[in-house]
């Protein structure tokens, strides 16, 4: 297996207990977590989390509504060598246009790259659901920047996680809401729009949400 879908693996096992298939039922995989004020945890304010693994050994999930900086992805691959700076302006536009974003605190050295199931390495991808896919290898870096990547992706610095029962405590504790996810949600121009997005199609007022915390 390759170095770098292993190290995927024992990161979703270590944080989720499982290997490469989804949870069993009564868990939250491929579901879109969304932050209440009530959070409290200045790092996942107005945040909206793909759930990529839950069990009851814990969870793991990538932020998909917060840019990483100043980061683009063609300034990303000249600084992997994976493109000269002059092959900038040769770039698809799927790439020119490719979302980086900060996947959550936790191995925020590393990218992850959420996508649709269009595209698979063997022994690489790990498929959430039949839409959704992970990939961490550098060769869907370079198939993207080719035009040979997924139809759909965003690459995340950084993932979210949890340890057994955590994530059950704060939903609980009213700190997430969570609804299904969809493909606006997930690989959506409108970063910024995504968190009134998640509260809307859960049946939210983004506008009453914000007037009750406020007399919290």
């Amino acid at each position: 297996m390759n170095p770098e879908a292993k190290r995927l693996g024992d990161i979703r096992r270590k944080v989720t207990g499982i290997g490469d298939h989804a949870s069993q039922g009564g868990y939250l995989d491929g579901q879109l977590l969304v932050a209440m004020p009530v959070m409290g945890d200045s790092r996942f304010e107005r945040s909206v989390i793909y759930l990529c693994a839950h069990s009851a050994e814990g969870a793991m999930g990538i932020m998909v509504n917060r840019p990483a900086g100043s980061i683009d992805f063609p300034q990303l691959l000249m600084q992997l060598n994976i493109i000269e700076k002059g092959d900038q302006i040769s770039l698809p536009d799927s790439a020119e246009t490719m979302k980086v974003l900060s996947g959550g605190p936790v191995d925020t050295g590393r990218g992850f790259v959420l996508h649709s199931s269009d595209y698979f390495i063997a022994n690489a991808t790990l498929k959430i659901n039949d839409g959704v896919c992970l990939t961490t290898t550098i060769d869907i870096l370079k198939a993207i920047a080719k035009g040979n990547g997924p139809k759909h992706a965003i690459l995340a610095l950084g993932y979210a996680g949890w340890r057994a029962g955590q994530l059950e405590e704060e939903i609980q504790d009213n700190g997430w809401l969570h609804c299904d996810a969809d493909a606006d949600l997930i690989f959506g121009d409108n970063v910024e729009d995504k968190y009134d997005l998640a509260l809307r199609k859960i049946g939210i007022d983004p506008g009453m949400l914000s007037n009750a915390a406020g007399h919290a």
